[in-house]
């Protein structure tokens, strides 16, 4: 397993996990969703600069919707090179309303459930590295674990 960042294991919520994971991947955008009671994806964190359109339509996400709901659906990350253009399906309309293009979100895994997602966000073009998938995985089941 890579070796999670001292800033991001040390975070003391979500919010701040976030913050130091998009400095760590010199991303510009983020969010952190949890699976709770009801079956649906609740929003816990977003970085700054989400327009609030955006993140009223993300406040909520059924699984199987969106890429939160669809990697915590399927167990996997979900990527998309550039939102903007994607055609699909994975990417719904409101992540279009962030203006951003490169995008992954990967499962929050405890026990080898899924019990959140976790996502990060470029305004250009990006394609993630096995690597860097490899690390944001590490780093959402860290965070699953430790406050989930």
């Amino acid at each position: 397993m890579p070796a999670i960042p001292e800033s991001i294991q040390s975070a003391a919520t979500l919010a701040d996990a976030l913050e130091a994971t998009l400095a760590h991947f010199a991303a510009d955008s983020g969010t952190v969703h949890m699976l709770e009671a009801d079956g649906v994806l609740h929003l816990k964190a977003a970085s700054r600069g989400i327009p609030e359109v955006a993140i009223e339509r993300f406040r909520l996400i059924p699984i199987g919707k969106g890429m939160a709901g669809l990697a915590v659906e399927r167990g996997v990350p979900v990527t998309a090179c550039n939102i903007q253009t994607d055609v699909t399906g994975d990417v719904r309309p409101g992540a279009k309303l962030t203006g951003l293009e490169g995008a992954i979100v990967v499962p929050m895994l405890r026990d080898g459930k899924a019990v959140g997602a976790y996502g990060i966000a470029n305004r250009e073009e990006r394609t993630f590295t096995t690597e860097e998938i490899d690390l944001l995985l590490a780093i959402a089941s860290h965070l699953a674990a430790k406050h989930g």
